[in-house]
């Protein structure tokens, strides 16, 4: 089967690229908006782009009629984010926010979890994950035609908590973390089957 995604209708388009860049690391996205309601969403379009300096990049989508989603609305207005780590124990609680809820709709409410006050930005953090990352917009890519519209936030991150059990000698114990990733459809991975592989030496 040969594909040119560009014939795709949206949906179509959409599950193709969900189904073969996988699995995927969940951004939970935290924003405040102009009301000073709390806003938190989850994107599976998430990438690191750089270690130095620290560097990220999310991708978010349009509503269905190509307005924009309250998270890029907020990013906008405050000029930050907040990234927090998904794992096995806050699953449900991330599936609830993935609706599309209207703008005077705290999802903080609606998963019953925590908004913790960052130290650099405006945006909350959710308490309950062991991971948090406080960002910085750098820049806002735009793609696509009205209303098939996409963006992508770049930020930098300017700090980053990590609960003290899960950072050992200078690294983030990932084993322990019990993350979740994002395949296609409804379905989400653990990350506790893994294996290992050395690098190969050159000499």
């Amino acid at each position: 089967m040969k594909i040119d995604p560009s014939t795709l209708d949206r949906k179509t388009a959409h599950d193709l690229m969900v189904g073969t860049a996988l699995p995927r690391p969940i951004a939970f996205v935290s924003t405040a908006g102009a009301n000073g309601i709390y806003n938190l969403a989850p994107f599976s379009f998430f990438i690191p782009l750089s270690a130095s300096p620290a560097i990220v990049g999310v991708g978010i989508g349009r509503k269905r009629d190509g307005e924009k989603k309250d998270t890029l609305v907020n990013i906008e207005l405050t000029g930050d984010f907040v990234i927090n780590v998904v794992t096995e124990s806050l699953a449900e609680a991330m599936n609830q926010t993935a609706g599309e809820y209207p703008p005077e709709v705290d999802e903080f409410q609606v998963a019953k979890l925590s908004p913790l006050k960052a130290d650099l930005v405006k945006s909350p953090m959710v308490a309950e994950s062991p991971i948090q990352m406080e960002c910085r917009l750098l820049q806002i890519l735009e793609y696509g035609e009205f209303p098939r519209i996409n963006n992508f936030v770049i930020g930098e991150v300017i700090r980053v908590h990590v609960r003290d059990e899960f950072w050992v000698n200078g690294e983030v114990q990932s084993t322990k973390l019990k993350a979740i990733g994002r395949m296609g459809g409804d379905l989400y991975c653990r990350t506790t089957d893994i294996f290992e592989m050395k690098r190969p030496v050159i000499r």
